[in-house]
């Protein structure tokens, strides 16, 4: 459809709003299955470097994506560039054709209301999974300035800076990514979200006081690293506790958060600074998230003090994987 609306004579800019929107509806649907999927095919052990390798193909492709695009608008257009999009989505369509159906053992009834209000209640039991949602939505909901990103751009030097400020959070991201080993030693995962979560907080804050485009670049490489370590960390609390039963269910609540999150965090940060200043808004943010992220982690120790070596959540699903093998 953007291949088609690019060809008109006059292409249409309420199209890509309207492709935006079915987009994000058809991604609610992919992607509570495919993080569903990732527990049934890797073992139990090995689920932090599995969330590890899901995190490298995003930042892979937030980083060299827009980078091929450009490179394909200024060569040819956005027809040219859109084509080269339709291509890449069969090579993806004939890859995931030739996977093998996962599906979970038992009978199951149809999906209804009352199975949405079950996973809700699931999630609020267990308070320690309530704080990995509470965590990440307090930490973008304060500090996701990206919509500042342009205004900081012309602070800093002008337009040609604004593609490093958005790539800056990928690249730290990056790196965390590429040697995240060590996060097979950390077994307190709760302590470890809420650490990393506040230091993306510090990171933002850096950035309303850094006067030079290098030093804002590193203290959003920093934030961006920091991300990442939070969210290998919830990925694999996730992972190695939900039942396969609510898995789904829970996938969807996350995405309902990480979707929610980021919107927010535009509107207060934009808010911010139309009342007080460019840079205040982020070193705002910043301080705001680091406070949010304390009081969340006293609200509910549970997160704070969750070990996978003895969350019984985490032991039974260990139990149960290794029955499964066995059988």
């Amino acid at each position: 459809m953007l291949l088609i609306n690019s060809l008109l004579p006059s292409p249409q800019l309420w199209v890509l709003y309207a492709i935006a929107m079915m987009l994000a509806a058809v991604d609610g649907l992919q992607r509570p299955s495919l993080d569903a999927m990732i527990p049934r095919v890797v073992a139990h052990d090995q689920l932090a470097a599995a969330s590890a390798l899901t995190s490298l193909r995003w930042q892979l492709g937030s980083i060299v994506g827009p980078a091929i695009g450009g490179l394909l608008l200024s060569a040819g257009g956005a027809a040219m560039a859109y084509g080269v999009d339709v291509m890449t989505f069969a090579g993806s369509i004939v890859l995931l054709w030739r996977l093998s159906s996962i599906r979970v053992e038992g009978d199951h009834d149809r999906p209804t209301l009352r199975h949405i209000g079950e996973g809700i209640s699931y999630a609020w039991s267990r308070k320690d999974l309530l704080g990995t949602y509470a965590v990440d939505l307090i930490a973008m909901v304060f500090a996701f300035p990206y919509a500042l990103f342009p205004f900081l751009a012309e602070d800093l030097g002008g337009a040609w800076t604004l593609g490093l400020l958005y790539s800056a959070g990928a690249v730290g991201s990056l790196v965390v990514t590429l040697t995240s080993g060590w996060t097979r030693s950390v077994h307190r995962h709760g302590r470890a979200i809420v650490l990393a979560a506040a230091m993306w907080g510090v990171g933002i804050a850096l950035v309303g006081v850094a006067h030079s485009l290098a030093w804002v670049l590193v203290f959003l490489a920093i934030a961006g690293g920091a991300d990442m370590i939070s969210g290998i960390f919830r990925g694999a609390m996730w992972n190695q506790t939900i039942p396969d039963d609510v898995r789904g269910r829970m996938a969807g609540i996350e995405l309902l958060s990480y979707s929610i999150g980021p919107l927010l965090g535009q509107v207060r940060s934009s808010a911010a600074a139309s009342l007080t200043s460019l840079r205040m808004s982020f070193i705002s943010g910043g301080v705001l998230c680091v406070v949010g992220v304390g009081i969340a982690a006293f609200a509910l120790p549970s997160l704070w003090r969750y070990d996978e070596r003895t969350s019984p959540h985490a032991q039974q699903q260990r139990e149960q994987r290794r029955e499964r093998d066995a059988t």
